[in-house]
């Protein structure tokens, strides 16, 4: 199915529901939840997704496993999405969570061919067949650390948003107390509270995702430059260390 609302078909007997849908550039999904766990995967773009505790970077040919109930919202950079919105007791493994997955080529085919399957699909045939084997492989799937704490409360939550959107190197944790109307050192231990994390070591991951969505149409170089590294390795260095992987490896073909 493609570009069919979930609440349509939500109805249907079947513990897999495969949508398929198409975003324009830009385009801000609000704020919502589903009863069904799903999993939303990237064929293009980038995808960044947000709860109350936390903001996920979702590159292209990966996916978000986004739990039954959680309220979310997605900025979609040039996104086509394939979803599988599954109830509950078929994944009782779901995580409690959002979390983001590398897709393996196998994977990548059961769900292009899953989100072609009509909506009363033959759960007994090979329509079914595809599916049940998609929830079998879900099961091998390898978490990405593409995720970011986020805090609850203000004005740290807006000042962390508002960073995510436009990252800079020069802001401080002085800048950042200026605004917030408090002392350096008291911003770093509300901070540290509310993410694990100090905020000089928050800003610096969020540049690093910042990148990913950039690696799809800028060379590494071009993107260590546009982030503030001194040099394309320290970028490399940087983000292999944070995310276990080289930046080629998200860029365009990589």
């Amino acid at each position: 199915m493609r570009n069919v609302s979930l609440d349509d078909v939500d109805h249907l007997p079947v513990d897999v529901l495969p949508i398929g849908t198409d975003y324009p550039p830009g385009y801000l999904l609000p704020r919502h939840s589903h009863r069904r766990a799903q999993l939303l995967y990237g064929a293009s773009g980038t995808m960044l997704v947000e709860t109350d505790d936390g903001s996920w970077t979702v590159p292209t040919d990966r996916a978000v496993l986004i739990p039954p109930g959680t309220a979310h919202e997605v900025h979609m950079l040039s996104v086509s999405t394939w979803s599988l919105y599954i109830e509950p007791d078929a994944v009782p493994w779901w995580p409690a969570r959002c979390t983001v997955v590398d897709i393996g080529p196998l994977l990548r085919e059961l769900l292009r061919a899953a989100n072609e399957l009509p909506a009363d699909y033959d759960v007994d045939g090979r329509d079914g067949a595809v599916t049940r084997l998609a929830l079998y492989e879900l099961r091998r799937l390898s978490p990405l650390p593409t995720a970011i704490s986020l805090p609850r409360n203000e004005p740290y939550r807006s000042l962390c948003r508002a960073y995510l959107a436009a990252p800079d190197v020069s802001v401080t944790n002085d800048d950042w107390a200026r605004t917030a109307a408090t002392s350096a050192r008291s911003l770093d231990r509300h901070f540290r509270a509310e993410t694990g994390s100090s905020p000089a070591a928050w800003r610096a991951k969020a540049r690093l995702l910042a990148g990913l969505p950039l690696l799809q149409t800028m060379t590494v170089t071009q993107v260590a430059a546009h982030l503030g590294y001194a040099s394309p390795a320290a970028f490399t260095a940087a983000f292999t260390r944070t995310f276990h992987t080289p930046p080629s490896a998200f860029t365009r073909g990589g």
